[in-house]
C-alpha cells in the first residue's frame, strides 16, 4: 500500500487559508480519484475538493470547522503501491506569497516594533517560517520589513482597500492569518470595535481606530436553538455591514411593463430549451443592463479613496441564493454576449454555484450586480451594494397586474399587463440621482421595446 497526502488547496492567489467545512467521506470509506472528498470555505468561494487518487481514506488530520493555512495536511489516503504520487487535492501553490526581490542590498532587519499580542488559537499553529532577509517597504518611507512583516502590512487588495477607506494602519492589527497576515475578518472586527469617530473640521484626517467596546452578547433563553454561523454567513455579514458603513446608500424604483418580454419569451422558450438553455426574464434584464452600462459608465464604476475608477469591462454579478448562504458568480464581458449567451451563462453559473463547482475566478472582478428575489414573490426590495461596486439592481416579482393603458386615440383603459419593479441601490458619493434614473429609464425602455431580432 502507498500513502497519498491530501493538502489544503490554495483557491486563488490571495488566499492564505481555508476552513474545512464538511467531510464527505469517513475514515475507512473507499474513494475514487476526483470524487468529492471534502468541502472548504474561503473568503472567496465555497468548493468541493476532489480526491487526488483512488484508495481508502485512512486518516483525517483536520476536523470540520477548523481553519488552516494552505498546503496543510488534512488527510491521508491509502492506495495501491505506485497508484499515485503524493499530490495536493488541487493544483499546488506556495503556502504564502513570495516576497518581492529587494531593489538594493539591505542590512539585516532590526527587531520589529512591539505589536499587540496575537490571541492564541485553540488548534495547533503551523511552524513559524525561518527569519527572512530584510526588504525595503514599498511605501517609500525607507523602512525595512521582513518577509513576515510584508505579509502583515500588504495583506490582500481588499484588506488594503478597507484599511485605506477607514484610515487604518494594518500593521497595528493582530492578524489571525498565515504568518500574522491580516484577514478581512480581522480588519472588519477591528473597525467594528473602534469607537465612533469624533467630529472633524473640514480637511482634517480621521485618526486610525485604537480599539473600543465589544458588542454585548445576547443570552439564549430556555427552548432556544443556537446555531453558529457558517463561514459563508460570517463573510456575508461582514461584507454587508462594511458596505452600509462605507457607501452612502440611496435607491430608485422603476415600474416596468414586461408584456413585450413575456411575449418574446413565450415564442422562444421552447427553441432555447431544445438547445439546453432555460430562457428566463432575468436573461432579458441582464441584457438590458449590459447594453446600457457602457452608456452610463458611472454606474459601472468603483470608488478608491477620493477617486472614481471607471471600469473598462462590463462584468455582471448574479446573486444566487443557496441553502447555506448567498454567492455572486460573475458573467465576464456581458456586453459582448447575445441573449442566448447570457441565458446560457446564467444557467451554468447558477448550477455550478448550487453544486459547489465554482472557481475563485468565477466570483471575482464584478462591476455591477443584479439580485433577483422576485422569484420568491416580493413586490420590491432595496438591496445592499456589493463592494467595491457602486450600484446593485434588485428585481421584484414579475406578474400580471391591472394597468392603465393609453390607446392610439388618447383614450385610457384598464388592461392586464405583465409588470415588475426594478430597484437600484447606488452609492451617492459618486452616483447622483439623475445618473441612476437615466440609467434605469434606458433599461426600462429597452425592456418595453425589446427587439425581436435580439432574441
Amino acid at each position: 500500500m502507498a500513502r497519498v497526502d491530501v493538502l489544503m488547496p490554495q483557491m486563488g492567489e490571495s488566499i492564505a487559508e481555508g476552513t474545512l467545512s464538511k467531510w464527505l467521506k469517513k475514515v475507512g470509506d473507499p474513494v475514487k480519484r476526483d470524487e468529492p472528498l471534502f468541502e472548504i470555505s474561503t473568503d472567496k468561494v465555497d468548493a468541493e475538493i476532489p480526491a487526488p487518487a483512488a484508495g481508502t481514506l485512512a486518516e483525517i488530520k483536520v476536523q470540520e470547522g477548523q481553519t488552516v493555512p494552505v498546503q496543510t495536511l488534512v488527510a491521508v489516503l491509502e492506495t495501491e503501491a505506485g497508484a499515485a504520487a503524493t499530490k495536493p487535492a488541487a493544483a499546488p501553490a506556495p503556502a504564502a506569497p513570495k516576497p518581492e526581490p529587494p531593489k538594493q542590498a539591505a542590512a539585516p532587519a532590526p527587531p520589529p516594533p512591539a505589536a499587540a499580542p496575537r490571541p492564541q488559537a485553540p488548534s495547533p499553529q503551523p511552524p513559524q517560517p525561518a527569519p527572512a532577509p530584510a526588504l525595503k517597504s514599498g511605501d517609500g518611507d525607507g523602512g525595512v520589513l521582513t518577509a513576515e512583516q510584508r505579509l502583515r502590512t500588504k495583506s490582500t487588495p481588499l484588506v488594503r482597500k478597507i484599511a485605506a477607506e477607514h484610515s487604518v494602519d494594518i500593521s497595528r492589527i493582530p492578524g489571525s492569518g498565515y504568518a500574522g497576515r491580516v484577514t478581512k475578518q480581522d480588519i472588519l472586527g477591528y473597525i467594528e470595535r473602534a469607537p465612533a469617530p469624533p467630529t472633524l473640521a473640514p480637511g482634517s484626517r480621521l485618526p486610525a481606530p485604537s480599539g473600543g467596546v465589544e458588542h454585548p452578547a445576547v443570552e439564549p433563553w430556555p427552548g432556544d436553538r443556537v446555531e453558529p454561523w457558517s463561514k459563508i454567513r460570517k463573510i456575508t455579514a461582514d461584507h454587508m455591514v462594511m458596505s452600509k458603513r462605507v457607501s452612502a446608500h440611496v435607491a430608485s424604483m422603476f415600474e416596468v411593463d414586461f408584456t413585450r418580454v413575456a411575449q418574446l419569451r413565450g415564442k422562444s422558450k421552447q427553441s432555447y430549451a431544445d438547445r439546453g438553455v432555460n430562457l428566463t426574464f432575468l436573461a432579458f434584464i441582464v441584457k438590458a443592463c449590459a447594453e446600457n452600462l457602457r452608456k452610463h459608465p458611472i454606474v459601472n464604476a468603483a470608488v478608491s479613496g477620493d477617486s472614481t475608477i471607471y471600469r473598462g469591462d462590463v462584468n455582471i454579478g448574479i446573486a444566487v441564493a443557496l441553502d447555506w448562504g448567498l454567492i455572486v458568480p460573475v458573467i465576464k464581458h456581458a456586453d459582448e454576449l447575445s441573449l442566448m449567451g447570457l441565458a446560457r451563462a446564467i444557467n451554468d453559473l447558477g448550477e455550478r454555484a448550487r453544486t459547489k463547482k465554482l472557481s475563485p475566478d468565477d466570483i471575482q472582478r464584478g462591476t455591477f450586480t443584479i439580485t433577483n428575489p422576485g422569484g420568491f414573490g416580493p413586490y420590491a426590495g432595496i438591496p445592499i451594494i456589493n463592494q467595491p461596486q457602486v450600484a446593485i439592481l434588485g428585481v421584484g416579482a414579475i406578474e400580471k397586474r391591472p394597468k392603465v393603458v393609453t390607446g392610439a386615440d388618447g383614450t385610457d383603459s384598464i388592461a392586464i399587463r405583465t409588470m415588475g419593479m426594478l430597484t437600484m441601490s447606488y452609492d451617492h458619493r459618486v452616483v447622483d440621482g439623475a445618473d441612476a434614473d437615466r440609467f434605469l429609464a434606458d433599461v426600462k425602455k429597452l425592456l418595453q421595446e425589446f427587439p425581436e431580432g435580439a432574441v
